[in-house]
């Protein structure tokens, strides 16, 4: 476990730096920009993968460069690879009934990627590890605690097998 939360933060960590470069910025210069809140050694650590950055401090420092959290996550091929992968697939109809204070941020979501893919009759939504990860850091919680949540809502589908890494 330890291997693959290092390896995940050196992916982090790679996202950061490499935002910080298009942006044309030093260490330094984040520093100075940012006035003293975000220090030369602490985004060095984070961009090394030597120290694991919060939820929270990855939100703050999104804002600060001006991108989306999403694009200071990693690339799905650039994190540890992994002998199975799960199909994540919504119910849409479970999805309708889940609890409306907790699940109205999934809602909007998932009513934004069907206007995207211009799917408004479908049952189901599969969507991407990389959306799993993003909807659980906006609830504040790991990807597997909030495939959980899911499954409490009875919206996660258990009819789909698992498919192979290498796909």
């Amino acid at each position: 476990m330890y291997r693959v939360s290092r390896e995940y933060a050196k992916a982090v960590g790679a996202r950061l730096r490499a935002i910080r470069i298009q942006q044309g910025l030093s260490l330094q210069g984040v520093e100075q920009k940012s006035r003293g809140r975000w220090k030369t050694a602490a985004v060095g650590s984070y961009e090394r993968g030597d120290r694991m950055i919060s939820v929270h401090q990855l939100s703050e420092l999104a804002a600060f460069y001006g991108v989306p959290v999403s694009a200071l996550l990693p690339e799905e091929e650039a994190l540890p690879p992994r002998e199975h992968r799960h199909r994540t697939v919504l119910n849409l109809k479970k999805l309708a009934e889940a609890p409306p204070d907790s699940s109205a941020l999934v809602r909007r979501w998932v009513a934004q990627i069907q206007r995207q893919r211009d799917d408004y009759a479908g049952q189901v939504l599969s969507i991407r590890d990389g959306d799993l990860r993003a909807l659980a850091l906006l609830h504040d919680t790991t990807p597997q605690e909030f495939s959980e949540r899911l499954r409490g809502w009875g919206v996660l589908e258990t009819n789909f097998g698992e498919e192979e890494a290498s796909e």
